[in-house]
């Protein structure tokens, strides 16, 4: 089984910035694709971003585009979330999210995807 556990959530004001990131424990050898999502209390969860293996395809959400940035580091298992420009409506719980069965492709659904972290909280607030 793979574990991925995320890193970097905290409180912050409105415009300022968080890395977040992702690390993959397990089968770490294997290939995957990686997406980040959050949920707010009472809200879907909701795509964020997403990368391939090989960091070639991103895919970032309307309502980040320009302020957040996805990115990976295999050699170190990680994936990280670059946030900008922080708005009140960002605050949410943040997952990080891979998938094994493609290296190629983004996914940004969330049923596609087979493995989740536990989630960090990010709060954008005065």
């Amino acid at each position: 089984q793979v574990q991925l556990v995320e890193f970097g959530g905290g409180l912050v004001q409105p415009g300022g910035s968080l890395r977040l990131s992702c690390t993959v424990s397990g089968r770490t050898s294997s290939k995957y694709t990686t997406g980040w999502f959050r949920q707010a209390p009472g809200k879907e969860r909701e795509f964020v971003a997403a990368i391939n293996w090989s960091g070639a395809r991103t895919q970032h959400a309307d309502s980040v585009k320009g302020r957040f940035t996805i990115s990976r580091d295999n050699a170190k298992n990680t994936v990280y979330l670059q946030m900008d420009s922080l708005k009140p409506e960002d605050t949410a719980v943040y997952y990080c999210a891979a998938d094994r069965r493609s290296i190629v492709e983004v996914i940004t659904s969330a049923s596609r995807y087979t493995y989740w972290g536990q989630g960090t909280q990010v709060t954008v607030s005065s």
